[in-house]
């Protein structure tokens, strides 16, 4: 025993290796006379025997060694652990001490060890043994696990038992941090396969303990870098399952904590920070592409890429066990890019690809590589057909993609061959059409439903309608339903219009053409009033998702007074984060709680706290929803509420879709009519956008513009206004009523109102205008909310009249003094007094405004378009979108561009000044559809204003009578022909609203 003693104080191995032999001699040598007990003394220089090889395995590593020594353990365990020995080190505990060292070195089945190690810790925990000794067993079990879970790909779940003999260690050891990481790491696992949010937020719990403990002299925990790589990973897998925004953020905020608070020496941090970079650009703010964002790119210093023969031959003996490098692990995901494998023409080359990818998971069969060549076999299988055209590679590549479903466990891994198998069995499916494809590819678009991740939600969701639709198949009404909610969804989480307006800009392929599909295939299947429900649904949607917050609480209050104030005041935070240009000021925050995300970004503070919010909207929603009358509560509006908004006239839809277009006539106390259209409508109306927009670009005043716009004006009658009058006189609908157009796609920037001429055998040319009296709406919610009773009254209105000219608008203080004669209740503000602020509060006190400035467009920022006033301050239409103004009833923007759209601005969401004017409260709103011709102004506000306050109209609004004022005082100016009068001047004015 000496010697084994020499060996514990000295260390040398010498005394250790005679120690060993010492023993093992022992054992079979007789006992001596003195020894009381022969077979106790034995089994005592067994458990010596024992702990020597261990000290020896622990040293060399040799398998042997470590093989031996645990099943010395096991059997000692086994045959007399309960027996009353004093053994120097307890059995159970030395035990759980070899099976860590085979675990490390991988010599046995390692998910049994990993138990039978949590069985021992548990027997250990639950016996009376001192906590301090408690410390080197529960040590060694975490260390084991920590091993085991440096490649979490390699694992498939973590046990109960294991977990719960964690819970308890820490309950027994709460300061040794290395078990908790173990037990969130445990939980990490388990959460990436059950995605349990019970573990999510346990898991975090424990690691945010670690990452806010101090020691002393403020010393951090030194197992703080693993717990942000932890938590990282538990964000990252969180977003990879549900794909909701405020994970994404959660997952970039770890993700900048992770490099802030490591070295720059750690290991990966280049792949941590484009990892960041691909996060970042999965915001919904429209600045990344899915699926290039997640495509972690391998930095420049690695070289230029090996050929696939050349990583073939580096590639180890299969049947050997040998680890892989970080830096060999990254070069060959490099050699397996998406971005790389599209570039290969060489079908040699492929081939070897393909070769490579199969060698790979032969060699790796567990880890990061095996993910990475499941997805790249199917890529470069697709890429050899793609170069042939032989199917046999194109049946290889979706053969390979399923059997990736089947066996990987990386979640992200399978949501990309999801993707991959919808694209390859589509590509087939067109080429064969194969009914058991068409069967199995919509079944796999119901699965990928399944999945939340962000990867699908951009992808799946908008072709699924499509393949339905076009091979007949009986899902394509819920596809369509689910990619409608998709559009809606994506938007509700971004945190600001401007936010919003870039997502739709995106995404706008998709945005702009599934609503007037899933329409198209509603009339194709004779549904015309889901049709028109479906139009009003997926337009408009900045407009209606703002007017939503803006929902009247009168009658909620008449029956829940305190319901009423909770759902107000969630509304109101709702309104100011969304409608804010600087979001740092939201930043001073506590989101949720989480005082660990004080670091976060404004924007991502923005995203969580508009999260947090809509959760409690839609909570109390639930809650109003559930009182009496109420149950219908800021559900999308039925057919049988919009068809209200004929009450004064018909509404005339046009549909345009590439499926087919239609025009629909929308009458309050009948069935709407469809007027079908030719088979080249749609290629026509493009064509006559495309030359109004390229005439323009010549300059509004020149002949080319004034040829264009004729020839369009022309073409606009034979293919909308020609059916169009023939219906209405067919219904009945006399001459000189007031109708409503609500266009889509590209007729929300044509001069319906003025197409012409109508032929006619006698009299001057005219045009629509001249027939009928007419406006637009930019959604038929918005005419209904223009009507709504609120304060409206018959008394002579005040007006506000701003007027901030410069020296290219030498006419418009006679047009200030047109209106002032006008109207006797005129307030002027001009000069000093014309500035965004005063003008926004005198907008309160008055019905009636008439704005006289230049008006200003943004390209591609709509909510900067503005109203230039004194000194060049600009009051923008954000500025107007969060004024409230209930008792608001007309405006007459009497500036350039006011319902004009900007460069990329989706046709369908109307955001223009006019449009804004009308959200904010105005029932009625005069705007220009380009320039405005200063010396149109006086004329046109003098027969305006003298048609709208005529004495002889008594019974009807003032603000109702603004359409037909408009269209009498349009025709007026049209018939200065001596004045030079060209086309585009009279044209320019349109009417919105009621």
């Amino acid at each position: 025993m000496g010697i084994g003693s020499r060996f514990l104080l000295s260390g040398q191995q010498g005394n250790l290796e005679r120690s060993i032999l010492s023993l093992t001699e022992a054992i079979f040598l007789p006992p001596t006379q003195d020894t009381t007990s022969p077979f106790l003394s034995i089994v005592q220089t067994f458990h010596d025997l024992a702990l020597r090889v261990l000290f020896r395995a622990e040293e060399s590593g040799r398998p042997e060694d470590v093989k031996c020594c645990t099943r010395y353990f096991r059997y000692l365990h086994g045959q007399f652990h309960e027996v009353f020995m004093k053994f120097p080190v307890p059995v159970t505990t030395v035990l759980v001490h070899a099976l860590a060292v085979q675990v490390e070195l991988e010599l046995g089945d390692v998910d049994e060890d990993i138990e039978e190690m949590a069985g021992l810790c548990d027997e250990l925990l639950n016996s009376d043994i001192p906590t301090q000794s408690l410390t080197d067993p529960i040590t060694h079990f975490a260390r084991a696990l920590s091993v085991r879970f440096n490649e979490p790909a390699e694992v498939e779940t973590c046990s109960e038992k294991v977990i719960d003999c964690l819970r308890k260690a820490i309950v027994r050891l709460p300061g040794l941090h290395q078990v908790s990481m173990a037990l969130a790491g445990s939980l990490y696992i388990r959460f990436e396969t059950a995605l349990s949010d019970d573990d999510y937020e346990e898991g975090m719990e424990i690691l945010n303990g670690i990452l806010t403990f101090r020691g002393s002299g403020d010393e951090p925990s030194p197992f703080r870098e693993d717990a942000l790589g932890v938590a990282a990973m538990f964000d990252v897998a969180r977003f990879d399952a549900y794909g909701k925004p405020d994970h994404l953020e959660h997952t970039i905020y770890r993700f900048r904590t992770f490099l802030d608070g490591t070295s720059i020496e750690e290991p990966g941090r280049d792949v941590i920070a484009e990892g960041l970079s691909g996060f970042e650009g999965l915001r919904l703010d429209g600045t990344g592409d899915t699926l290039d964002a997640l495509s972690i790119h391998i930095p420049s210093e690695l070289g230029k890429l090996p050929s696939f023969r050349d990583l073939i031959a580096s590639l180890p003996d299969p049947t050997i066990v040998k680890p892989i490098s970080t830096e060999t692990t990254r070069k060959h995901i490099a050699s397996l890019e998406d971005s790389y494998i599209s570039q290969l023409t060489d079908v040699a080359d492929i081939e070897d690809g393909i070769k490579y990818c199969r060698l790979l998971l032969v060699s790796y069969p567990r880890g990061e590589l095996t993910s990475t060549a499941q997805v790249a076999l199917g890529r470069l299988l697709h890429r050899a057909f793609q170069c042939t055209h032989k199917i046999k590679y194109l049946n290889e590549a979706i053969s390979a993609t399923r059997d990736g479903i089947e066996t990987t466990i990386s979640l992200p891994s399978r949501v990309i061959l999801l993707l991959r198998l919808t694209l390859l069995l589509s590509t087939r499916l067109e080429l064969l059409r194969h009914e058991e494809d068409l069967d199995e590819l919509m079944q796999l678009f119901h699965t990928a439903d399944d999945y939340s991740s962000s990867d699908l939600r951009d992808t799946i969701p908008f072709h699924w309608p499509s393949i339905a639709r076009r091979f007949g198949h009986s899902s394509a009404s819920t596809a369509y339903d689910r990619a409608m909610s998709l559009i809606q969804a994506s938007l509700t989480f971004a945190p600001t219009l401007d936010n919003q307006h870039s997502r739709l800009v995106s995404m706008s392929g998709d945005f702009q053409t599934i609503p007037l599909e899933y329409a198209s295939y509603h009339i194709h299947t004779g549904h015309l009033e889901q049709a028109i429900e479906t139009l009003e649904r997926g337009r408009g949607l900045l407009w209606s998702e703002m007017r939503g917050l803006r929902t009247s609480i009168d009658q909620i209050r008449l029956a829940d007074s305190n319901l009423a104030d909770k759902f107000s005041a969630v509304n109101r935070e709702l309104e100011t984060l969304t409608t804010a240009m600087d979001l740092s000021l939201h930043n001073n925050i506590n989101v949720n709680g989480h005082n660990d995300l004080e670091g976060m970004d404004p924007y991502g503070r923005s995203v969580m706290r508009k999260q947090k919010l809509l959760e409690d909207r839609e909570k109390l929603i639930t809650q109003i929803q559930t009182l009496s009358g109420f149950d219908t509560f800021l559900k999308p509006p039925s057919f049988d509420t919009l068809r209200s908004a004929a009450s004064h006239g018909p509404v005339i839809i046009i549909s345009h879709c590439e499926w087919r277009s239609d025009i629909l006539i929308l009458l309050h106390n009948s069935p709407p009519s469809l007027i079908p259209t030719s088979d080249d409508f749609y290629i026509r109306a493009n064509e006559l956008q495309d030359q109004l927009l390229g005439g323009r670009k010549r300059g509004l005043e020149s002949a080319a513009y004034d040829d264009a716009l004729r020839g369009v004006l022309k073409e606009l009658y034979e293919l909308v206004g020609r059916p169009v009058i023939k219906r209405l006189n067919e219904l009945n609908i006399p001459e000189q009523s007031r109708v409503w157009w609500c266009p889509t796609s590209v007729f929300c920037s044509l001069p319906l109102h003025a197409m012409g001429p109508i032929p006619s055998d006698m009299g001057p040319p005219q045009y629509f205008l001249d027939l009928y009296i007419p406006s637009y709406t930019p959604s038929l919610s918005a005419l209904l909310e223009s009507r709504k009773p609120n304060s409206q009254t018959f008394e002579n209105p005040s007006m506000l009249l701003v007027v901030q000219p410069d020296a290219s608008m030498v006419q418009a203080f006679e047009e200030m003094d047109a209106v002032q004669r006008a109207c006797s209740r005129a307030t002027t503000l001009a000069g000093a007094t014309a500035t965004p602020g005063i003008v926004l509060e005198s907008l309160r006190g008055h019905r009636f405004v008439h704005i006289v400035c230049h008006g200003l467009l943004e390209p591609g920022r709509p909510f900067d378009s503005s109203f230039k006033l004194y000194q060049g301050k600009r009051l923008s239409l954000l500025d107007i979108v969060r004024s409230q103004l209930p008792n608001a009833e007309f405006a007459f923007l009497a500036a350039c561009h006011t319902a004009e759209l900007t460069d990329e601005s989706p046709a369908d969401e109307a955001l223009h000044l006019t449009a804004a004017m009308q959200y904010c409260g105005f029932r009625s709103v005069v705007g220009t559809m380009w320039a405005m011709a200063d010396t149109d102004g006086r004329d046109l506000a003098s027969n305006f204003y003298k048609s709208v306050f005529s004495s002889g109209k008594r019974g009807v609004y003032y603000h109702e009578r603004t359409a037909k004022a408009l269209r009498d005082a349009v025709v007026k100016l049209r018939r200065r022909k001596g004045r030079g009068m060209s086309l585009e001047r009279w044209v320019n004015y349109v009417h919105y609203g009621a």
